[in-house]
């Protein structure tokens, strides 16, 4: 936990209280390094997690600026920019799942 919430490898040591090239060592152990990394993981799992549930109201608020008559022109285009953009992206996205999908049904054997 102290190497997930402090800014570097030594503040994390100081806090539990040992030797920074302890846990630089411990760092190089490969089941330490894996737990570590799966705590990495989690914690980035949560933080996605929270910006899916933002992203309805970002793309409301998007929405909201895009047509609304009296946000500046910069404003109004900046926002349908960033909802083409996105929308274009979201396209890509589902065209190359369908594409693994595919290719992954091939080497299995199967269709998908």
């Amino acid at each position: 936990m102290a190497l997930l919430s402090q800014r570097s490898v030594e503040d994390a040591a100081r806090i539990v209280n040992i030797p920074a090239r302890t846990l630089y060592r411990w760092l190089k152990e490969p089941e330490f390094n894996a737990a570590y990394r799966g705590a990495r993981r989690d914690a980035f799992s949560q933080s996605v997690a929270r910006l899916q549930q933002m992203s309805a109201a970002a793309v409301s608020t998007l929405g909201k600026i895009m047509v609304d008559a009296n946000a500046p022109a910069a404003s109004r285009v900046r926002a349908a920019d960033s909802v083409l953009d996105h929308a274009a992206k979201a396209i890509e996205i589902e065209d190359l799942e369908a594409r693994l999908a595919a290719l992954e049904g091939s080497a299995e054997g199967t269709k998908p």
